[in-house]
């Protein structure tokens, strides 16, 4: 068994893989921060990023802007977060490094909309980066 790079310490294929797959949806926003951070961080999952972003928002993301090829995502830890009805809030931590440089950690507070029983992205308030 391999725990799931989200750090959730589940086995990944029954925590991040089946979303990153498309074989399940996130049913809740803990849930979609955790597959999401998983695409960045194991890369080649460009296409779900995309998928879970907002459809209001998404038109803005091209292809290029999801590749993380030159960081390293190291561990990624859940403050808080907060659903009520179709809206959710998630503040984290995601650690990382670029390549040859030092750790750094990008604080977010991201905000979610389910829309038709699917959880998406739809924007986020970077609060610091260390």
């Amino acid at each position: 068994m391999d725990s799931c790079i989200c750090g959730s310490n589940k086995d990944f294929t029954r925590c991040c893989q089946p979303f990153l797959e498309g074989k399940a949806k996130a049913r809740t926003v803990r849930q979609l921060v955790r597959s999401r951070y998983a695409a960045y961080a194991l890369g080649a999952h460009a296409k779900y990023l995309k998928q879970t972003w907002h459809p209001s928002t998404v038109r803005n993301i091209g292809m290029a802007d999801l590749d993380n090829s030159a960081y390293e995502w190291l561990s990624l830890q859940i403050v808080r977060h907060l659903q009520k009805g179709d809206m959710g809030q998630v503040e984290f931590k995601a650690v990382y490094k670029e390549a040859g440089g030092k750790e750094q950690t990008h604080h977010e507070i991201s905000v979610f909309q389910r829309l038709k029983g699917v959880w998406y992205y739809y924007d986020g308030q970077q609060l610091s980066q260390s």
